[in-house]
């Protein structure tokens, strides 16, 4: 199998490393193609794989293919590419806040086509990636989705009518947790921490809990009953948190990431 990327930015080489990480190809049948010669060259030397600026070409070779170019540039892309695609290719792409149906009107009938959704922990194999596929994708795609995927992350397939909704959460969601983050380590600052050691106890912390809530599967409010001993400390600030606008606050972020979304789309 030959797998081309049109465009090699850095969520491109998130994905590439993570394929070639997991064997699922050999670095001689990737291509990454890219217009930056900065970016070619790092991609040769890093990762072996075989590097071109010419997308018509990368078309031509490999069958699998992976769109991560800005949204800006998928039009110059599609005039360049969209002749010679057939229906022996597969389209996947992650070029945000363009869907299905604009991609089929770029790329034509021809080739199958998958929407991806991924996030930035995907650069360090935590990332959280959503797909829909169009109706011409065959089971196998799906599948193939999910090796390529699912080295650097967890992988989800939902229907593309809830892109907005993941946008906000997952594709958006790493800054919003971070300032939560931020706040706990700010906090923990304003109480004589140092500021290094605020923040790693923030970071693991919040780490700690994710890993843990996600192996054990525990419902998240009775997590919280069982962290909250009767008058202890938890209980204490717990009961700040539920007088504070701090849910709601979060609810109106992600309403107003999932409104631009669609304005965007």
């Amino acid at each position: 199998m030959k797998i081309g990327f049109l465009g090699a930015g850095k969520m491109a080489e998130a994905i590439l490393a993570s394929i070639l990480d997991g064997g699922l190809c050999e670095r001689w049948n990737v291509t990454a193609c890219d217009v930056s010669g900065e970016r070619r060259a790092l991609m040769e030397k890093e990762y072996g794989v075989v590097t071109t600026a010419d997308a018509l070409e990368t078309v031509k070779t490999c069958k699998t293919l992976i769109v991560a170019v800005k949204p800006q540039d998928l039009g110059s892309l599609v005039a360049s590419v969209g002749k010679v695609l057939t229906a022996n290719h597969l389209v996947i792409s992650i070029c945000a806040g363009k869907d299905l149906k604009s991609l089929r009107k770029g790329f034509g009938v021809k080739p199958r086509l998958i929407r991806i959704m991924p996030n930035l922990a995907l650069r360090v194999n935590q990332g959280m990636v959503v797909s829909c596929a169009a109706p011409n994708a065959k089971p196998a795609d799906k599948k193939l989705v999910k090796k390529i995927f699912g080295g650097a992350g967890k992988v989800l397939e939902l229907e593309e009518k809830h892109f907005d909704a993941v946008t906000a959460l997952s594709g958006s969601g790493p800054a919003f947790y971070a300032y939560c983050l931020k706040a706990m380590a700010d906090g923990g600052v304003a109480l004589g921490l140092p500021k290094d050691a605020a923040r790693l106890l923030a970071e693991q912390t919040m780490l700690g809990t994710s890993v843990f809530l996600q192996e054990t599967g525990a419902d998240l409010e009775t997590f919280i009953a069982a962290v909250c001993s009767k008058g202890g400390t938890t209980e204490a600030g717990m009961k700040v948190l539920a007088k504070s606008s701090v849910a709601s606050a979060y609810a109106k972020t992600l309403a107003a990431a999932a409104k631009r979304s669609a304005e965007l789309a």
